[in-house]
C-alpha cells in the first residue's frame, strides 16, 4: 500500500464505525483480561455465550478462586481448549490476588507475566482498558494487513510493528478494532467480500473479488 494511501484508507474506516469497540462482553478492566485469555482460538460469540453465565456468579479473581476449577470447567466448557484455559485463568486469578491485591496490572511485563497471556491479550488490554495506542495483532489483522499490503510481516510481531510505524497516530487509538472488524466480516480469509468493501481503492491485493451472480 502507497504511503499516500493509508491516510484515506484508516479515514474511510473511521467514517463507517466512529466509535469501535471490541465485541467482547465485560464490565470491569478483569472480566476484559478474562475474554480476552478464553478468546484464543474461540470466536468472540462463543466467548460471549459462556462468560454470560460466568460473570454475574464469579467476576473477580477472588471469586474464581472461590468457585474452583471444576466448576469454572463446567461454565467454560463450551470454548475451545477449556481446560487449558481454565488452568490457566485459575493460577492468574491467584496471582493476581497474591500480588497485585486483585488487580489488573498496568504494564506490558506484568500482564505478560500471567498465565495464558501473550502479547495479544496484554495489547487488547492495554488498549481497552487503559487507553494505550497498542496494536492487538490477530489472525485477522494479520491477514488484512498483509492482503491489503498495509504492514505485510511473516509474523504478528513484524505486522505489529509495521503497523505501529504506518498508522497515522490521529488513528492508532481505535486501528486494531478496525482492522479486526474489517477481517471478520468484509477481508474474510475464504473469499474477501472486494466488492462490498470501502477501502477496495486502497488496496493492494489483486484481483479483487467480483460479487456474486444472482443465483449462484
Amino acid at each position: 500500500m502507497k504511503d499516500e494511501d493509508v491516510e484515506p484508507f484508516f479515514a474511510t474506516l473511521k467514517a463507517a464505525n466512529p466509535s469501535p469497540e471490541t465485541e467482547l462482553e465485560f464490565t470491569s478492566v478483569f472480566e476484559l483480561l478474562a475474554a480476552v485469555l478464553l478468546s484464543a482460538q474461540a470466536t468472540d460469540a462463543g466467548v460471549n455465550k459462556a462468560t454470560r453465565r460466568l460473570f454475574p456468579i464469579a467476576g473477580t479473581p477472588q471469586a474464581i478462586l472461590d468457585l474452583g476449577l471444576e466448576q469454572l470447567e463446567g461454565y467454560i466448557k463450551t470454548i475451545g481448549l477449556y481446560r487449558t484455559k481454565a488452568r490457566n485463568l485459575m493460577e492468574t486469578c491467584r496471582i493476581l490476588v497474591d500480588k497485585h491485591g486483585g488487580q489488573v496490572p498496568r504494564t506490558r511485563e506484568e500482564l505478560e507475566a500471567l498465565p495464558g497471556v501473550g502479547r495479544k491479550t496484554a495489547n487488547v488490554v492495554l488498549n481497552v482498558a487503559f487507553g494505550e495506542a497498542t496494536m492487538a495483532v490477530d489472525t485477522h489483522i494479520f491477514r488484512v494487513s498483509n492482503r491489503t499490503g498495509l504492514a505485510p510481516g511473516k509474523d504478528p510481531f513484524q505486522v505489529e510493528m509495521k503497523l505501529l510505524e504506518r498508522v497515522p497516530p490521529a488513528y492508532l487509538q481505535d486501528a486494531h478494532h478496525w482492522l479486526i472488524l474489517h477481517g471478520r466480516y468484509i477481508c474474510i480469509a475464504r473469499l474477501p467480500q472486494c466488492w462490498r468493501c470501502a477501502v477496495r481503492a486502497y488496496c493492494d491485493y489483486e484481483p479483487k473479488t467480483p460479487a456474486p451472480r444472482i443465483g449462484t
